[in-house]
């Protein structure tokens, strides 16, 4: 088998990869992944703690900066937006640019709202202002997209639930880590000095770029795949998938945002007070999404997130009544469960795409290689959009926590809301990748789904497998 090879003058370009030949894993692939992985996930968490970084400055803003709960609710939600679209192309440019080189560009571009928020950061300044440098950061949540895209075409099938966990929990936990600086800054400068926090990222962004440019590598084999693009976006599990994603990555990063805010705005804590809790959730979401990924690996996908689904139903159930009866301990509590089951699903439901789209190569009849590349270039392709959906499912959140304040001055209603969604996200996952007798993989236009004997127990996700069908997945 032909080793990996980088092409002179380049830019570290391999041309030829195959993870899923063992021989070549064990021998070059195994290595090149996981220094690619690990690089990935330091721009990737240095990204979410740029994008949340609103999340904790909101924790800043006291009466003298004149914005109301709602106001920072919305400033907040425009980060999410911002984030969530710009992940459609930041997905697609991995295959144009090459991910390690927009891996430099993406690190290098959180330099733009990290320097504005450093000048803009102090009372006086505008509403418009505040919300301009909201949309620059933004650029942090699109990173998610290309990272996710670039580790998914480094590792093979047996190994995708673990390795984009470990690459999204990486990534997700910079939402936890802000958070905490943010909470150290406050409890030793105090809130008046936000920009101690702002200036500490800078030097940690410069240095995320430098070792991206200097040890990341290209991968030929998925360059310039634009047609991925357009056929992942008409396969109708590309979107049944983006809809499961905003259930449980939509709401990690929309509570994320919001947690802080609903504990200074319904239970009057402190700005210390608040950020001494907003910490524990994104940091236990995030580090229990691999687990979630592995997991999937051992149990497949579809079942551990129809499982998730339904105990984050039972978990939103304990903040709604905590929130009726004004319940701090079982509120913090409650939450900080729904905060573990997003972070577990999380993980499931980003190992279920890459599996579908390997049985349904094996349903057209592809066979090893040829089955294999089909399955990343469009699971890829699928990421990118379906992570962007998952993005907007975090604007909603936070749209729907302001509306709910606005109208009863809690966030009971919203939770409510969100309560519906778990249990309609639980249905479709059972419906269509679990229930009995309603097809074989890939029959029917963008391909039907089916059990067909496929809830098999095997750890390994080998070629038998993937036929068998997408409750494996």
């Amino acid at each position: 088998m032909t080793a990996p090879t980088t092409a002179p003058g380049r830019g570290r370009w391999i041309e030829h990869w195959d993870p899923e030949d063992e021989g070549f894993w064990e021998r070059k692939g195994r290595r090149i992944a996981r220094r690619n992985l690990a690089l990935s996930v330091v721009s990737e968490h240095i990204g979410f703690s740029v994008w949340s970084m609103f999340s904790v400055l909101a924790l800043f803003m006291g009466p003298e900066y004149g914005i109301d709960p709602a106001g920072k609710f919305f400033l907040v939600a425009v980060a999410s937006l911002v984030g969530a679209a710009l992940r459609v192309p930041y997905g697609f440019a991995v295959a144009r640019f090459g991910g390690r080189n927009w891996t430099v560009i993406s690190a290098a571009m959180l330099l733009a709202p990290t320097t504005a928020l450093l000048v803009v950061m102090e009372p006086g300044t505008s509403y418009t202002t505040f919300m301009l440098v909201a949309v620059l950061t933004g650029v942090g949540g699109a990173n998610f997209a290309s990272s996710m895209t670039n580790i998914n075409s480094f590792y093979p099938l047996r190994l995708k639930g673990w390795a984009l966990g470990v690459n999204a929990g990486g990534g997700n936990i910079g939402v936890a880590v802000v958070q905490l600086a943010g909470l150290l800054t406050i409890a030793v400068a105090g809130a008046a000095q936000p920009r101690l926090l702002l200036a500490a990222y800078l030097p940690l962004i410069v240095a995320a770029t430098v070792l991206s440019a200097r040890h990341m590598d290209n991968l030929g084999p998925v360059r310039n795949d634009t047609g991925a693009a357009r056929e992942a976006a008409r396969d109708r599990h590309t979107w049944i998938m983006s809809f499961l994603y905003i259930g449980t990555f939509g709401s990690f990063i929309g509570y994320s945002f919001a947690f802080g805010l609903v504990l200074q705005n319904q239970f009057g804590r402190t700005p210390l007070q608040a950020a001494s809790l907003t910490f524990i959730g994104p940091l236990l979401g995030s580090l229990i999404r691999p687990v979630g990924g592995r997991l999937a690996d051992r149990l497949g996908g579809a079942r551990v997130t129809l499982w998730n689904f339904g105990a984050m139903t039972g978990a939103v159930g304990i903040v709604v009544a905590a929130s009726v009866r004004e319940s701090l301990a079982l509120f913090i509590a409650g939450f900080i469960v729904l905060f573990v089951l997003t972070g577990l699903g999380n993980g499931s439901t980003f190992k279920m795409i890459p599996g579908i789209f390997q049985a349904k190569a094996h349903a057209m009849g592809l066979t090893g290689e040829a089955a294999a590349v089909r399955a990343r270039r469009l699971s890829g392709a699928s990421m990118a959009l379906i992570g962007a959906v998952g993005g907007f499912g975090g604007v909603g959140i936070n749209m729907a926590l302001r509306q709910s304040f606005l109208t009863s001055g809690t966030g009971t209603g919203a939770f409510a809301v969100f309560l519906g969604y778990y249990v309609v996200c639980a249905a479709v996952t059972w419906a269509v990748y679990l229930r009995r007798g309603v097809g074989r993989a890939g029959g029917g236009g963008a391909g039907g789904v089916g059990d067909g004997g496929g809830r098999v127990r095997a750890a390994a996700a080998g070629e038998e497998e993937a036929r068998a069908a997408y409750a494996r997945v």
